[in-house]
C-alpha cells in the first residue's frame, strides 16, 4: 500500500513539474517608457501574490526567459504581459 501511494506521489509531482510552459518570449521587444512601466506593474502585480519578488539582477537575460516561461503561465499572463516584465526586467538588469 505504501508503494502504490509513494508512487502517485511521484506521478502528481511529474506530471505538475511537466505543467504549461510559455515560449513567448525569446528577446527584447518592447522598449518605450510606457511599456516598461506596464511591465513593472504587472511584475509587481502579478509576481507578488505568490512569493517574493526576486532582484532583477538575479538572474541575465536567458536566465529570465527560462525563470518567466515557467511562470508566467502560473501568474496566468497573457504574451504581451510576458514580455512586458521580460522587457522591463533586462531593462533595469543590464547584464
Amino acid at each position: 500500500m505504501k508503494k502504490l501511494i509513494l508512487s502517485g506521489i511521484a506521478a502528481s509531482a511529474f506530471l505538475v513539474s511537466c505543467g504549461p510552459k510559455s515560449t513567448a518570449v525569446t528577446g527584447p521587444k518592447y522598449t518605450s517608457s510606457e511599456q516598461l512601466a506596464q511591465g513593472k506593474t504587472v511584475f509587481e502585480n502579478s509576481c507578488a501574490k505568490c512569493h517574493k519578488l526576486p532582484e532583477p539582477t538575479k538572474h541575465d537575460n536567458q536566465g529570465w526567459i527560462n525563470t518567466l516561461s515557467r511562470m508566467a503561465p502560473k501568474a496566468k499572463l497573457t504574451d504581451d504581459q510576458h514580455q512586458m516584465v521580460y522587457d522591463y526586467l533586462i531593462s533595469v538588469n543590464k547584464k
